[in-house]
């Protein structure tokens, strides 16, 4: 009787802990898709014309701001996933193209392919261990949120160059 009752109870923490490892999958999908939106009212606010802006010349202009950021978040991902990045590491920045068209259409497939590639992520594998870029020993968990707080970072600066060309960023967007 003890046995049986140990390996219930076993099970049942077993099933509590996918359940919350799935969970946390979803959270990370949700936030992502936030980001994206947050992301997409960032790009539709720039005037076209000003998408080359530079604070000062040795800056990224604020194309090249939102290139960095794709590339780095299909770098991120592809690691963290192992879903083969369809643009390879650095090409979106160096993209001829930095129109706000061709910009935004990059940077949203960019985000579709981190929220595709984390969805395709078995739950219990969150915490399961990755070396990112030959130097970080981190949870694909970890490397997700890193890649968050990258293009977190890069928005942000992005405000900056919005108030340059006259332009109200925004609203903050938490929820």
């Amino acid at each position: 009787m003890k046995l049986a009752t140990i390996y219930l109870l076993a099970v049942l923490l077993g099933a509590t802990s996918n359940a919350k490892a799935q969970s946390q999958t979803e959270v990370l999908v949700k936030e992502w898709e936030r980001a994206k939106a947050y992301t997409k009212e960032y790009l539709d606010a720039m005037p076209d014309k000003d998408y080359s802006l530079k604070p000062t010349p040795e800056m990224r202009s604020f194309a090249d701001q939102f290139l960095h950021l794709t590339d780095a978040n299909y770098g991120f991902i592809s690691a963290v996933s192992g879903q083969k990045s369809p643009v390879g590491f650095g090409e979106s920045e160096k993209s001829a193209d930095k129109s706000k068209a061709a910009v935004t259409k990059a940077v949203m497939d960019g985000y579709d392919f981190v929220i595709a590639s984390i969805q395709k992520i078995p739950a219990a594998q969150l915490n399961d261990k990755i070396n990112l870029f030959g130097k970080f020993e981190i949870t694909k968990e970890q490397a997700i949120y890193k890649a968050f707080e990258h293009q977190t970072h890069h928005r942000g600066q992005a405000t900056v160059y919005l108030r340059l060309a006259g332009v109200t960023p925004p609203q903050e967007k938490l929820f």
